[in-house]
């Protein structure tokens, strides 16, 4: 197995991770990324192979030793479904998927339109950022929307949220540490009480439903609610700020026909969105038995770390993958994952990819870009610092 070294913090990476992948690529299924000292693989088949073996999972073998200081963050991501593995992760997604339905995400399609109308039409002549104006109020609105917390409280979620993910970003400091920790307290704060308040006076929002869902007599408890509304409010606008972003980029510097967003092809252009500039990158596993994938043998307690964003731009599996092409053929891609783990917000994220687009592009046909987009040093994840248009 290869060894390659790549600073994540590397400015010409942050701008352009992709030369990278390519070159990690070309070493073979599987490489030893020194800077992490991680086995990696942005093979699509390798990615896709592991996200669906259950021999593969997001909890450790031998749990970590948590710094005093930074108890408090973790004791929220300990009811996290999404650092959780049978049975408690099957408890946990079914309880929350019987209030997070298809149907109830469907009927936030007219608040969807409403609000990136509301967004287009305030964008205001000249230039301005278009991530402040749009990509950013548009889903941290919507999903306070959806679990029925105050809109007016959007400001704090987003300093909340941004905070804490600031724990899964490379080399990340003791400041970011103690800003995520206190971000939490604070979610966790507000949280309680507002859960506190839905069990005395329901409500017809999801918050309420999730107290209410029960299978085989089991609930939910605080604080598995307040994680649960935590990774729904987090996961649930952070990513797609990024991609609304990446995504506008994109089609104005490619200079994509505004025809690709009409109701018969929008689809297939989101999707291509999803796939080409994907808002986060890698995700680990670790090994739960020894498994052997593609020649690479993993031991009991190993872990791998999945590029999300390589295994897209495979082209073993994608034809002229660095190219942008809304016309693509839809297939599936790494961005939401796969397996036990899919996203439960993917339906979610989609639709307002496929209304908000549209509906940017109808009011401003004429956007263009007011100077070259930068990318902020936030890898896992892969965002714009701003994004500056001219209308």
């Amino acid at each position: 197995m290869h060894v390659l070294s790549q600073s994540p913090k590397d400015p010409d990476f942050v701008q352009n991770p992709y030369p990278f992948y390519e070159r990690a690529r070309a070493a073979g299924p599987f490489f030893h990324w020194s800077d992490y000292n991680l086995t990696c693989t942005g093979n699509a088949a390798a990615v896709n192979a592991i996200f669906r073996d259950r021999r593969f999972g997001r909890e450790p073998i031998t749990p970590p030793v948590i710094p005093p200081h930074l108890a408090p963050f973790y004791a929220v991501e300990a009811h996290s479904m999404l650092e959780l593995e049978p049975p408690r992760h099957t408890r946990l997604r079914t309880l929350v998927l019987r209030a997070f339905t298809s149907r109830r995400i469907a009927g936030l399609a007219p608040d969807i339109t409403a609000l990136a109308t509301e967004l287009a039409s305030a964008i205001p002549p000249g230039t301005s950022d278009l991530l402040t104006t749009f990509a950013q109020p548009l889903p941290v609105r919507i999903i306070s929307r959806l679990l029925g917390v105050p809109e007016d409280m959007a400001p704090d979620l987003l300093r909340w949220s941004n905070a804490m993910v600031g724990m899964y970003m490379a080399g990340r400091t003791r400041e970011m540490e103690d800003k995520a920790v206190q971000a939490t307290e604070a979610f966790v704060a507000f949280l309680r009480a507002y859960v506190e308040d839905r069990r005395a006076q329901p409500a017809d929002d999801l918050i309420t439903q999730l107290i209410a869902a029960e299978t085989e007599g089991e609930k939910l408890s605080t604080d598995e609610l307040i994680s649960t509304c935590i990774l729904l409010l987090n996961a649930g606008h952070e990513a797609t700020v990024h991609t609304i972003g990446n995504g506008v980029k994109t089609l104005l510097e490619t200079g994509t026909p505004l025809s690709t967003l009409s109701p018969e092809y929008v689809e297939s252009t989101v999707e291509e969105i999803l796939r080409f500039d994907p808002a986060l990158h890698m995700f680990t596993r670790y090994a739960y038995d020894e498994i052997e994938v593609m020649g690479h043998r993993f031991q009991r307690g190993d872990q791998v770390a999945l590029l999300l964003a390589a295994a897209n731009r495979d082209p073993g599996t994608w034809d002229q993958p660095d190219r942008f092409r809304p016309d693509r053929p839809v297939k599936p891609h790494a961005t939401f994952g796969a397996g036990l783990h899919f996203c439960v917000g993917a339906p979610l994220a989609r639709l307002e990819l496929q209304i908000a687009l549209p509906i940017l592009f109808r009011h401003h046909p004429g956007l263009t870009l007011a100077s070259a987009p930068a990318y902020g040093d936030v890898f896992h994840f892969h965002g714009l610092k701003a994004l500056m248009v001219r209308v």
